[in-house]
This record gives structure tokens, C-alpha cells and sequence, in this order.
């Protein structure tokens, strides 16, 4: 991983806030994943959402990887990035049969999570390979607000509805080439996603076309020392050993898919902010730094942690600090955080800054979205420039009030 001092390099050359992303990092998590499963077919579609710079999806396409999205856009992005449309598998919610359409023009490999879409797909494009994702009712994950495979979860098609969906491909006479699932993030209990994986195998015996079957992903990674993670390696040799079997049973080798963002990103970025002002209240000692939730929602949306290093000051005296925002709401990073001492002007680094961060930015309170900088090979190299005032203008169309009277009192 990057050093402090080249994390120092990078926020003095281009400024605060700035995400900063390790290209060996990601490399080294790809090449981990690929590693763990010991299967004849194995694909790799990336999580565009996580993060969706088009250089980090030209890095992860020179790799070998896919992509998984869920907009038509993603899909546009990828395919700028120069990856090649079989091996991106579009993965939506809630969009319109005409957005559908408009994927399967791109080449795109369809995948549809309702039975109304999927009816209406099927009896206009029987021709067309279909992936179906299933909803196992299983909670891998252990935060409700990252966890889709709950009973309620408006995300795949129910187990219990197979009935009905087994009717709909006899009546519209179309072609399944997979079924997927995605139970949520942050799996911890490999025992429970074995379990999910059991639903879909058996979900797979009603077709018998299959090309692949897609697990999702939602593996944790660790956000703090000594935490724990996805056993990656041990989830391989279960699931492997699982598939194998099951292949033979089949009657043909499948193509074991899974889509990591997280796991992917994640460690590789880090999120790097100045320090504005140390304002000290009866009890509390702020921290306020020149970014808010407007460029890293994570922690005030999910709860999520991301540790706080003073990069500027590491060797000082620890102290306790709540790291907070400029954005006119609250906006807080993190209560009673033990920092080495901080000082104004110093500059922070926020870990875990990969996925689910600068994807999520926003305008809020008009500021400018930041930088973003990939380390490849030893330099610094500017994938995103920071925006400027122009740019929160430009799709702007002012109205000319004082014509507009004028026009409006004539016709009157």
C-alpha cells in the first residue's frame, strides 16, 4: 500500500479533498479472488456502482475482469472502457422494459430480478439468453441496510414464486442461460452463504440450458485493525468442491460467476482531507475538515467506519477527537476517535475510501466534487479532476424574468 509520505505527495500536488486509489491493491485483491476457486470456468464481473472511474474499469478489464452494472450507463461506461459486451451482465432494479431493450442492443448479458419484466421480456424476445435472479430469502449479510436477500427485499424474484416463473419461460418459450442470486454485503457466516447457494443450486435444476450461475458477492472486508473479514480462501475450497459436484450432476461444466465491488476497492482508496479548524467545546474537541457528507455519506448513511490517520502528525501524542464536516447539516466521520494530535492544516487520511464513496458524491451545499488519483507503478496519475464552478453551472438554464414579464403583459 501507499506510504504517508506519498500520500503527502499526492494531497500537495493536487490539492483537498482528494481520493487517492492503489492499482496494486486492486490488482492483489483480483488475484486473490481468482486464487480461492478452483473451478474449469470461473468469471469475475467488478461492481461498476462501487466505483465507476472508466480508469479503474480499464485497470480491472486488463486484468481479465467483467463488469456487473445496473444502469444503462454503467453499461456505456464499460464498454467505453474498452471491455468487450459478453462479459459485462446487467443486473438492474426497477428500470423500464425499454431500458432493457436498449441493454440488449449494446450486447449486454440481461438479467432480470421481477416477473412482470421478465414476462414481458420473454414474450417479446423469446430469442434472447435471459439470467434470472433469484432472491433466496437468506440474510448473509449483518447490516439491514446493506442486506438484500431478506424476505421483504425488493431485489430478485422470490424462491417461492418458482411456480410461476417456470411458467412464464414455458409460455413464452424463452432461452434461461443463468441464475444468480445476491444475498447482501459484509458476509461473515460462510456456513449461511453455503446454505443461500443450496437454494440456487436447486433453483438450477428447473433449466436445462445453463451457462453459469452467478452468487453475487457481498464479501467483508475489514475496516479496522483486527477485524474480521470474508474467509475468502475457505469460502473457495467449500464452494469449489460444492460446484464441482454439482456440474456433474448437471451433466455439463457451468461458469461460476460471482460480482465483488467491495472486496475489489475498498482497501484501495483512501480519502484525504485538511484540516480546517480544532475548536474545543466543554466536552468535545472537533475536528473540522474542508469536506463533509457531500463527498463520503458512508458513515452517516450506513453507519460505516472508516479509520482516521493524521498523516501530517503520526508520531505525536494520541488524543481524542469527533472528526466533523463543513456541510451545513451533520455531518460527523467519527465520535471520540483516538488520533495522533491534530493540528489545523494537518492532513487526514480516511481508510476503506474504494467503494461506495466517491460514487455516492454529491453537489450538496453547491460544493465542488473532488479529484480523483490513481497510484500506478511508483506516480501519481489524475483520473478525475476536481470540478469547478462552471461545472455546476452547465446544465443550468436561467430564465430571463424580465422578458418573460414583458411577454406574458403583452398577451394580456
Amino acid at each position: 500500500m501507499m506510504t504517508q509520505e506519498q500520500l503527502l505527495s499526492v494531497a500537495k500536488e493536487y490539492g483537498s479533498p482528494v481520493y487517492v486509489y492503489d492499482a496494486d491493491k486492486i490488482t492483489s485483491q483480483y488475484n486473490r479472488l481468482i486464487n480461492a476457486f478452483k473451478v474449469d470456468n470461473l468469471r469475475i464481473h467488478y461492481a461498476v456502482k462501487a466505483l465507476s472511474n472508466i480508469s479503474i474499469l480499464k485497470l480491472l478489464n486488463s486484468l481479465g475482469c467483467g463488469l456487473d452494472t445496473v444502469s444503462v450507463q454503467e453499461v456505456k461506461l464499460g464498454l467505453a472502457a474498452g471491455v468487450d459486451p459478453g462479459k459485462i451482465i446487467y443486473t438492474p432494479n426497477g428500470v423500464s422494459l425499454e431500458e432493457i431493450e436498449e441493454v440488449v442492443k449494446l450486447g449486454a448479458q440481461i438479467n432480470i430480478d421481477n416477473l412482470s419484466i421478465l414476462e414481458q421480456f420473454g414474450s417479446r424476445h423469446p430469442e434472447i439468453p435471459v439470467c434470472i435472479r433469484i432472491n433466496p430469502h437468506v440474510m448473509a449479510g449483518g447490516n439491514s441496510k446493506i442486506s438484500v436477500g431478506h424476505i421483504d427485499s425488493k431485489f430478485g424474484i422470490s424462491i417461492h414464486q418458482m411456480p410461476h416463473l417456470l411458467r412464464i419461460v414455458e409460455n413464452t418459450g424463452m432461452h434461461i442461460n443463468g441464475i444468480h442470486m445476491h444475498t447482501g454485503s459484509d458476509i461473515l457466516d460462510i456456513g449461511v452463504f453455503l446454505h443461500a447457494s443450496e437454494i440456487l443450486f436447486e433453483a438450477a435444476r428447473n433449466f436445462s440450458e445453463l451457462e453459469f450461475i452467478d452468487f453475487g458477492s457481498g464479501f467483508k472486508v475489514p475496516y479496522r485493525e483486527g477485524d474480521i473479514e470474508t474467509d475468502i480462501e475457505d469460502l473457495g475450497l467449500q464452494l469449489t468442491e460444492r460446484f464441482n459436484s454439482f456440474c456433474k450432476e448437471y451433466g455439463r461444466e457451468l461458469t461460476l460467476a460471482f460480482e465483488p465491488g467491495k472486496y475489489l476497492v475498498s482497501a484501495a482508496g483512501k480519502f484525504l482531507a485538511k484540516v480546517n479548524v480544532i475548536k474545543q467545546t466543554t466536552s468535545t474537541v472537533f475536528a473540522g475538515i474542508d469536506t463533509g457528507f457531500n463527498h463520503l455519506i458512508r458513515p452517516m448513511f450506513y453507519g460505516s467506519h472508516h479509520e482516521i490517520t493524521n498523516i501530517s502528525n503520526p508520531e505525536a501524542k494520541a488524543r481524542f477527537y469527533s472528526v466533523v464536516g463543513y456541510i451545513c447539516e451533520t455531518d460527523t466521520f467519527g465520535n471520540n476517535r483516538r488520533i495522533s494530535e491534530i493540528r489545523e492544516g494537518d492532513i487526514l487520511s480516511f481508510s476503506n475510501a474504494g467503494a461506495y464513496c466517491f460514487s455516492m458524491a454529491s453537489n450538496f451545499n453547491s460544493r465542488y466534487r473532488p479529484p480523483e488519483v490513481m497510484w500506478y507503478k511508483g506516480q501519481a496519475h489524475l483520473i478525475r479532476e476536481r470540478e469547478t464552478f462552471e461545472d455546476l453551472t452547465r446544465h443550468q438554464v436561467e430564465m430571463n424574468f424580465e422578458s418573460l414579464n414583458k411577454e406574458l403583459a403583452n398577451k394580456n
